[in-house]
């Protein structure tokens, strides 16, 4: 078993007594979707799909209901039909059939737009901007989330939905209304606000901050009103589940607030379905991590992931290539999410997409065993704020808050490090990376001076108060050993031959942070500027100026050195004045990711020798362990679509534990365990896309 030293698992949610049959959200694990087209009511082969679900192993189904379109024949006058619908009940239909297979359903809502009718007999029911206007979607009319379209006219559908067909619970994609760049000025908000809404979005303006955080309140109304409507009529399990992103970014411009979210969820339905290419793979087994922090382990996260050729550029009907698909998904079974596939109409001429599923959850069944229910293990903790995303990082999110938390994603990916995502600052985690987390409350400043294990933080961390107002003082200051002087060097931006503003270095001063032949690493990006204050304090990297790059004659450093610190280290923190994290998600350049990962490289329970780039994750299953090895050594893993796989190995693997039987589930096959001073030593010999070693 793992000792004390080597990190400590997440805290299950407490959920009582196990019922003798659990409920669908806690047992059903693998699911699909058929998103139905207005013109499906006139093609769709419910016998041909009935037999796709048996040939996937799926165990729910999500069901196009009603909202934007209805699906069967709904006694609301202004509930728009499908085009192709008729007479016809399809969505009953697929209900009826998914039954007779044993299957759970949801009946799925996209209820954010309506159709011309519905506006002209309710315009009040639709958000407006400053001038009167409506706002549109092509020709829909996007609905205000405070008004009585949300709480009469959908609640009346919700009800009507669980009489004719008792679903099991009932979700919605496009839930919350508009986002934050999209003030909505209806009487329903004006009245709701109570006091004059602000002009427009700007974070300057203290009105519009108060109105983020009311607009966030008025999407977790919704959330709570549809729950109390689904389960007085359906029973207490009859949940109403907002679909939502794994990315704080993107929840954040939609105003959805993922820690109250999480506290209401007994399942979170993912609709997170492709890789993005400034983020990778490895963004999916991160997202599932930051989930399972807030939901707690034992809660399921199915995850949409599109058969179609989702991405940039989108091609709804073509087929996503099978080597795409599969690496997303499987980097989320890491990070303990559920496979979920999903196709856009129920014809396709491009039929590449129907054999993607099939082997993946195949698999997935086969070994469900080991990928549920099973404690993550990690030394090293990341923190990361939503509040600090809105008020921190406030128009530019993306640059300010997302790039530092992902540089280091990267960085400890790179490294081999396992890590997890948190919310709290929590004495399980032997090390704290807080990365540039500008706004943190008085509160979460407190819980950091009384943190004993090691902290390193980055940037502006703390400087800012829950608002997005500078601090008169900055507390973190003391703690760091350093005094912050309010002026920054350097504008992050891409250096060229003429314009060499960022042409600048770091000189290394304390050889613990860099290994290497060498005295300089390339920096070219932000710095705050700091004082040491604490004799402690230590430079251990330091700025140099920038210098000509053309003509290469003049190419050369004036000032080898100066007093200004990028990396100052205490007795047990660091703080990185220089923003290395933002620009290893930027550009990962392998001196800037070494330097991050040599901060937390202690006591690491895990070692992985071998060339190439592997997502490494580990679990505990009682005295079980389970190692999640995906090979990110792709042609296409960074960039476009990934076309084949390419295999990596051979690989060494140390793991900190006790144990006699390894066995490889990709592979089949069980392999020699050796033991030694209380690590554990197995070898795996390639890893075509990824392998899970299991230690018993």
């Amino acid at each position: 078993m793992l000792g004390n030293d080597a990190g400590q698992p997440f805290r299950r949610r407490r959920r009582g007594p196990e019922p003798s049959v659990k409920p669908w959200y806690q047992r059903t694990v693998r699911w699909a979707q058929t998103n139905l087209t207005e013109k499906d009511p006139a093609r769709y082969d419910v016998e041909w799909w009935r037999e796709q679900w048996r040939r996937t192993r799926i165990q729910g189904v999500i069901v196009n209901a009603g909202g934007i379109v209805a699906y069967y024949p709904s006694k609301f006058e202004l509930h728009h039909r499908a085009e192709y619908l008729g007479d016809r009940d399809l969505y009953g239909e697929i209900v009826a059939a998914a039954r007779s297979e044993g299957l759970t359903v949801l009946a799925r809502m996209d209820s954010n737009r309506a159709h011309q009718p519905l506006y002209d007999a309710h315009p009040d029911w639709f958000a407006v901007d400053a001038d009167g206007n409506a706002y549109r979607a092509g020709r829909l009319y996007v609905a205000c989330v405070t008004g009585p379209y949300y709480q009469e006219f959908l609640t009346g559908i919700l009800e009507e939905i669980i009489e004719r067909s008792a679903p099991d619970g009932v979700t919605d994609n496009s839930w919350s209304g508009l986002g934050r760049d999209s003030i909505c000025y209806c009487t329903n908000c004006r009245d709701s606000f109570g006091q004059e809404l602000p002009a427009a979005p700007d974070w300057t303006d203290p009105v519009y901050r108060q109105w983020i955080r009311w607009s966030y309140d008025r999407r977790l109304a919704v959330w709570d009103l549809n729950n109390e409507v689904t389960r007085r009529a359906g029973g207490p399990d009859c949940l109403w589940i907002g679909m939502n992103g794994g990315e704080v970014v993107a929840q954040s411009k939609r105003l959805r607030d993922d820690v109250e979210i999480c506290k209401r969820a007994s399942i979170f339905l993912l609709d997170s379905q492709w890789r993005h290419e400034d983020s990778g793979f490895q963004a999916n087994a991160d997202a599932g991590k930051r989930l399972h922090g807030m939901l707690g382990t034992e809660t399921l996260i199915p995850e949409s992931t599109a058969m179609y050729d989702a991405g940039v550029p989108t091609f709804r009907l073509g087929s996503k290539p099978e080597p795409e698909a599969r690496m997303w998904a499987i980097e989320g079974w890491a990070g303990g999410i559920q496979p979920w596939w999903h196709h856009i109409g129920s014809v396709h001429d491009d039929r590449r997409q129907y054999a993607t599923a099939q082997p993946l959850f195949e698999w997935h069944e086969q070994h469900e065993e080991f990928l549920v229910d099973r404690e993550p293990i990690a030394t090293v903790g990341l923190l990361w704020s939503q509040r600090s995303v809105d008020f921190h990082g406030q128009a530019d999110p993306e640059t300010v808050s997302q790039l530092p938390y992902r540089g280091w994603v990267d960085a400890l990916v790179r490294a081999r490090i396992p890590y997890l995502p948190t919310t709290e600052v929590d004495e399980r985690f032997q090390m704290l990376v807080v990365p540039n987390v500008g706004v943190l409350t008085d509160e979460q400043i407190a819980q950091l001076q009384a943190y004993s294990g090691r902290l390193v933080v980055t940037g502006e961390s703390g400087l800012y108060d829950e608002w997005g107002d500078r601090r008169d003082d900055w507390v973190l200051g003391d703690l760091l050993g350093v005094r912050h002087t309010g002026k920054r060097l350097g504008d992050g931006t891409v250096t060229d031959w003429e314009n060499y503003d960022s042409h600048s270095y770091l000189r290394i001063e304390d050889r613990s942070v860099f290994d290497g032949d060498t005295d300089v690493l390339p920096f070219g990006g932000q710095l705050e500027v700091v004082e040491s204050i604490e004799s402690m304090a230590r430079k251990a990297l330091s700025w140099i100026p920038p210098f000509p790059i053309y003509p290469p004659e003049k190419s050369w450093m004036e000032e080898q050195r100066t007093d200004v610190p990028a990396l100052v280290l205490g007795e047990r923190t660091a703080y990185l004045a220089a923003d290395l994290d933002r620009l290893y998600a930027k550009y990962h350049h392998p001196d800037h990711g070494q330097v991050l990962a040599n901060l937390v490289r202690d006591n690491i329970p895990l070692q992985v020798d071998g060339a190439g780039v592997l997502d490494c994750q580990l679990y505990r299953q009682g005295d079980r362990h389970v190692l999640h090895l995906v090979n990110l050594d792709q042609g296409g893993a960074w960039r476009g679509r990934l076309q084949e796989l390419t295999p990596a190995g051979p690989f060494t693997i140390k793991l900190k534990a006790n144990g006699s039987r390894a066995r490889l589930l990709v592979s089949g096959s069980e392999v020699d365990v050796r033991e030694q001073d209380g690590w554990i030593t197995v070898g795996v010999d390639r890893i075509t896309d990824h392998e899970v070693v299991v230690l018993d």
